[in-house]
């Protein structure tokens, strides 16, 4: 089969073309034939080393997300059958092979059947942010209708899901973007509950909007200094859920709320196969959602093959994107 591997951690011209073995279908697994995978910062800071200590063995196939269809099933996968087309976040680090290839053997638990409504693409742009926006929306806060939540980054890959996810549970959402043109792409948000942080302050929008009061809830998908931004846009008794919590933080601005903060790591399943069912049933969720049309993945306009893997790293590595970049096997 063709793969994508790198053999050394470095820039994007570390991936090289390799044939090899189609994997043999061990229990409890299947193998996919992949048409798509896309872009998640996981990816390229595997490959960059700054995650290496997650990475898969060398030669390394990486990326987790995948869509495509079943062409083996293993025993104790009765879900799924030869010719299934499934969507998941199934690899890509330590102890699974990544999608960048012809052929993925990946854990069934870890995948479900993909939205029937959308391309195989568009599926492969949703499992590693869909879940996130799940486990931290649904799982972490409990999010219930008429609570008001304030998700950052609401063009970016988590961010624009986790827009829609909250808005199909019923919450009044607000969410923050970097410019007029991000604005745009957020068609299902009403205007005036967009926010560009560039041109109003934490203490103006907060004001403006809550009448001083605060979120309920905030959604940070940045982290770093926005992680101070989302304690002070928050209500008294507020909770903060985050993806991005390595940073050393003065807590000040949450303990004046008596707020709490809690954290998202999604991989975990992956990492340590803990409660790797769950996923599959999140995506299962997601699928019937996307069917109904409450959830619509953002694809950046470009997409490319694997073998331009390269260049997609770049292009998300530039922060010049939005949404998700997505990769297509040859033509």
């Amino acid at each position: 089969m063709r793969t994508q591997i790198i053999t050394s951690f470095g820039g994007t011209d570390q991936f090289k073309p390799l044939e090899l073995p189609i994997p043999k279908v061990k229990p409890g697994y299947v193998l996919i034939k992949v048409a798509a995978t896309s872009v998640n910062p996981v990816d390229y800071k595997i490959r960059a080393g700054i995650y290496s200590g997650i990475a898969p063995e060398f030669p390394a196939i990486l990326h987790g997300d995948v869509a495509g269809t079943i062409t083996a099933v293993g025993e104790d996968a009765p879900q799924f059958k030869i010719g299934d087309e499934v969507y998941g976040c199934a690899g890509g680090v330590k102890g699974e092979q990544g999608a960048l290839s012809e052929y993925m053997l990946a854990d069934a638990r870890l995948i479900a059947i993909k939205p029937k409504s959308i391309t195989m693409q568009e599926a492969a742009a949703l499992p590693l942010v869909s879940i996130t926006a799940w486990e931290a929306l649904v799982d972490k806060l409990n999010l219930k209708p008429k609570q008001t939540i304030l998700i950052h980054g609401g063009s970016g890959g988590v961010g624009h899901i986790a827009v829609q996810l909250a808005l199909s549970l019923g919450a009044t959402v607000y969410t923050t973007v970097s410019s007029q043109e991000n604005a745009k792409r957020l068609s299902y948000l009403p205007a005036k509950q967009i926010i560009n942080y560039r041109e109003e302050s934490v203490d103006d929008y907060v004001n403006r909007v809550t009448g001083g009061k605060g979120f309920d809830f905030v959604f940070d998908t940045v982290g770093a200094k926005n992680l101070e931004t989302s304690f002070k846009a928050l209500a008294h008794y507020g909770t903060v859920v985050t993806t991005q919590a390595n940073v050393t933080i003065d807590l000040s601005q949450l303990h004046s709320r008596s707020g709490d903060l809690k954290t998202v790591l999604m991989l975990i399943p992956l990492l340590f196969n803990k409660n790797r069912e769950h996923h599959g049933k999140i995506l299962l969720e997601i699928a019937k959602k996307v069917d109904a049309g409450e959830i619509k993945p953002l694809i950046y306009p470009q997409s490319f093959s694997f073998a331009h893997v390269n260049e997609a790293h770049e292009l998300a590595e530039s922060g010049k994107a939005y949404g998700k970049i997505v990769l297509r096997q040859a033509d």
